[in-house]
């Protein structure tokens, strides 16, 4: 029987599961502290658990390059919470309620808290990093989380615009999403002592890995449900996040759709204006207009294309390396990040 994409992809993750304990261990150990809130509220997040795809690749790409000690595990840590401290910053943001199927840490502990919690781990991360004592891993480290930083303002600033171009849009998923994907690759390959070269077809590895990552979360948006994505659907919409599928559907639709498109996220902006950030409307129905023509111009559909396209890419930028269990392991995460339902 052939295996499946989802199968190769987890027996890569079970290959390397002890050192992903080791991960697990090392970011309860960096962010224990005296204060009893910290321990609630961080274990809270920690415990939610997610993909780790961060320290994974961090740790097969280190593989690849001929490493397998301990920097990668302490990096791919480092890496790990500073996703999460970007996420606990972006529920703020966003008004987010849910996280992964649980009461997102604002909603228990309140804005302020979360927040204060997330620059908490984020100097954690840097400290891990800055112990690690290499300047090119500090350095590649520093310019994501500007990236990071600069992608989320790029976004907010065209929220619920219709007009906004395809150009802004991978502009924004490039420094949020792909940036930190990227640099796990590349800090692995710097563990790893691979020449420059080799260096940066690891991190165009993990660009386009973390671009086509982004694009199936945006089908994903639109196609589950709300017990398959662990927090409402269309919440992209719901926080004014113009994403692929219906910019692609606004380039195509007449200009009567596109006037009806206009109208709803209209509606959606006046409804997150008055409740500080998110719209209120939770019904299917509410979207139904939106989620008709979106299916009508294949939006979601030429979505998932550009996905597969840019997993090709990612796939063809580590053809030179050696083959092995840690490329086939990078292999298989490369194609079930474009087949998976959440």
């Amino acid at each position: 029987m052939t295996e499946s994409v989802k199968d190769r992809f987890l027996r890569g993750l079970d290959r390397i599961s002890q050192q992903m304990e080791l991960v697990e261990s090392a970011m309860r150990t960096e962010v224990a502290s005296d204060s009893p809130l910290l321990q609630a509220l961080g274990e809270h997040v920690l415990a939610a658990g997610g993909k780790r795809m961060r320290p994974a690749l961090v740790l097969l790409a280190g593989e690849l390059c001929g490493y397998k000690g301990p920097r990668s595990v302490q990096l791919g840590a480092a890496l790990e919470l500073l996703h999460t401290a970007t996420l606990l910053h972006d529920d703020v943001v966003d008004l987010g309620k849910l996280r992964r199927g649980q009461p997102s840490a604002n909603t228990i502990w309140g804005n302020r808290r979360a927040i204060l919690v997330g620059d908490f781990f984020y100097a954690h991360c840097s400290n891990m990093i800055s112990a690690d004592r290499d300047f090119d891993v500090l350095d590649v480290f520093t310019q994501t989380i500007a990236s990071m930083a600069e992608g989320e303002l790029f976004q907010l600033e065209r929220s619920f615009d219709p007009d906004v171009a395809e150009s802004h849009y991978f502009k924004v998923i490039d420094g949020k999403s792909a940036r930190l994907l990227s640099a796990a690759c590349e800090i692995g390959a710097i563990v790893g002592g691979v020449n420059l070269a080799e260096r940066k077809l690891l991190a165009q590895f993990g660009r386009e890995l973390g671009v086509a990552f982004q694009l199936r979360d945006d089908v994903i948006d639109y196609t589950s449900s709300e017990d398959e994505l662990g927090k409402p659907p269309f919440a992209d919409l719901r926080e004014g996040k113009v994403t692929l599928p219906l910019l692609l559907t606004l380039k195509r639709c007449s200009n009567s759709e596109c006037e009806e498109i206009q109208a709803l996220l209209k509606t959606l902006k006046n409804s997150a204006d008055e409740e500080g950030g998110t719209a209120t409307l939770r019904d299917v129905e509410d979207f139904a207009p939106i989620i008709e023509l979106v299916e009508r111009h294949h939006g979601v559909k030429d979505t998932d294309k550009r996905a597969r396209q840019h997993i090709a890419k990612a796939m063809e930028a580590i053809a030179s390396f050696p083959d092995g269990d840690a490329k086939d392991s990078m292999l298989a995460l490369a194609e079930y990040s474009v087949v998976r339902d959440q």
